[in-house]
């Protein structure tokens, strides 16, 4: 089995009602794995770092599955630093479907988009680093907000930081620009939201606002960078909020029958994202 570091569930704001039960983390015995995964993060997502990244990653010749191909994948995909799971990604990713499902039973769409959001970390079984693959996002290219995780200490061997055309508040951007035209932190947000895009899904935008955008904490959590934002953006926050009631709190002891919930997800995948996809 393949452990993978995944350290943003540790840092992130707390969901106001969630169950207490949740996010205990004064156990949590990885807090040093966690500070130095950040600070990888941080010191080496430069603007020039992530477009090689998505050079490299969008070009969608790594390899070609089907999307339950992938999630199958994700069984030797252990987040180990996440408190409130031990078990395989996998089984969290139907967690997530199934919670969802049960609160919108109407919206099959996010039903699916609960199920695949977190496939992107396949890039940590082919061999990226945990640093550029899990863990919350952050716009590049800009002075990182207050809320950004260890904000005021992992930053400073980060180069953009000392270039006058990126450590400002806007640095590279225009206000308002909207985050369509911002480039963020790479990871498997940003990687899952290019293979939708790259494959034709037929899953709708706010779908995919949820995908790209549902690790980027500082935002949808704290509410920083809205005037990177514009009035698109404003209005597909709401499913991003409404989509991490999901993603956090849908941890339970009693796991999944996968085998069981296959064929209706099987069904949701052959009306979205069907056949083989270039990943």
């Amino acid at each position: 089995m393949t452990t993978i570091l995944d350290p943003s569930p540790v840092f992130r704001p707390d969901m106001e009602g969630c169950d207490q039960n949740f996010r205990n983390f004064e156990a949590n015995s990885h807090t040093d794995q966690v500070r130095n995964t950040y600070q990888l993060m941080h010191t080496h997502q430069t603007v020039d770092f992530v477009r090689r990244k998505m050079e490299y990653w969008c070009k969608l010749d790594h390899a070609q599955m089907t999307m339950l191909e992938c999630l199958e994948e994700l069984n030797n995909l252990v987040d180990e630093s996440d408190p409130d799971v031990d078990v395989p990604n996998i089984y969290h990713a139907f967690q997530t479907a199934e919670s969802v499902r049960e609160k919108h039973p109407d919206k099959d769409w996010l039903q699916l988009t609960g199920l695949i959001h977190d496939a992107g970390k396949i890039m940590a079984i082919w061999g990226e680093p945990q640093w550029c693959v899990v863990g919350d996002t952050f716009p590049t290219g800009c002075l990182p907000a207050e809320s950004v995780v260890f904000r005021h200490s992992s930053f400073q061997d980060n180069p953009d930081l000392k270039d006058p055309k990126f450590n400002t508040k806007l640095g590279m951007y225009e206000e308002n620009c909207g985050l369509d035209k911002v480039l963020m932190s790479w990871g498997h947000d940003e990687y899952m939201y290019h293979v939708l895009k790259g494959n034709n899904t037929k899953l709708p935008e706010e779908a995919l606002y949820v995908i790209r955008f549902h690790s980027f904490y500082p935002w949808h959590g704290s509410g920083d960078y809205d005037y990177l934002c514009n009035n698109k953006d404003r209005e597909m926050l709401a499913w991003v909020k409404e989509f991490n009631k999901f993603d956090l709190y849908s941890k339970a002891d009693e796991l999944p029958d996968i085998e069981a919930l296959k064929p209706y997800y099987q069904g949701l995948i052959d009306k979205y994202i069907p056949g083989k996809l270039r990943w």
